[in-house]
């Protein structure tokens, strides 16, 4: 089991295609990976009861996902944990996309505010929205907290909006970890990096890799988090 008192530890975020990814295998990678944080995308109540059936409450047996609403993009985000959660919240922020569920988790005595997100794909009917969405969560940049935004952001470093919610804050692990691109869609021949972990500057990820499971259009994103 994962040491849950320190401050490192293995987190992964993961699209899981409207509930339709293989519940048991997200399950045997948390437990494999030790995974003490998971943020998921596009998830069905059908999802939610797999995994509880697979056993993820014997790993992760904190939880809480998002406010359910009529833009929902394909799902409810939601966020799991191994340590007890603070202050856990089904929309952190006023957004026009899905909710993002979050929730602060005690690293060691350091404090780290984890959300759960996916702004809506730059497509032409949904281009306002996708902007909007990503907007509002650059709002975060005036906040107080220590964050780690996990997801699928719908944008890569190509998209001025992306970068422009990162501002002088926010740093993206792919970018900071210098080991090149980590393609995360479409699942079987990836060739786009749209998933990410955006963090505060005061929290350090690296070690990132993709793993492929059934059901999805995307890849899942691991990470190892040290808290400074």
């Amino acid at each position: 089991m994962p040491n849950t008192s320190d401050r490192y530890a293995r987190i992964m975020t993961f699209n899981t295609k409207e509930g339709h990814a293989d519940a048991n295998r997200i399950v045997e990678i948390v437990k494999n990976e030790h995974v003490e944080v998971l943020a998921l995308q596009e998830v069905s109540w059908d999802l939610l009861n797999r995994l509880n059936g697979a056993g993820i409450a014997n790993y992760l047996p904190y939880s809480v996902a998002a406010q359910q609403t009529w833009h929902d993009n394909g799902g409810v985000n939601v966020l799991y944990s191994a340590a007890p959660m603070e202050n856990a919240k089904q929309n952190l922020i006023p957004v026009e996309s899905s909710s993002v569920s979050a929730a602060t988790i005690d690293f060691g005595g350091s404090k780290v505010r984890f959300g759960s997100v996916h702004p809506f794909s730059p497509r032409p009917r949904n281009q306002g929205l996708w902007n909007r969405s990503l907007d509002s969560l650059a709002q975060l940049q005036h906040y107080d907290n220590l964050y780690v935004l996990m997801g699928d952001f719908n944008s890569t470093w190509d998209h001025a909006s992306f970068r422009y919610l990162l501002g002088s804050r926010f740093l993206d692990s792919g970018q900071q970890a210098g080991e090149g691109l980590h393609m995360t869609y479409p699942a079987m021949m990836p060739i786009a990096e749209i998933d990410h972990i955006v963090h505060d500057k005061g929290v350090n990820v690296g070690d990132l890799e993709t793993k492929y499971i059934a059901g999805s259009d995307h890849r899942a994103l691991l990470a190892t988090l040290e808290v400074a």
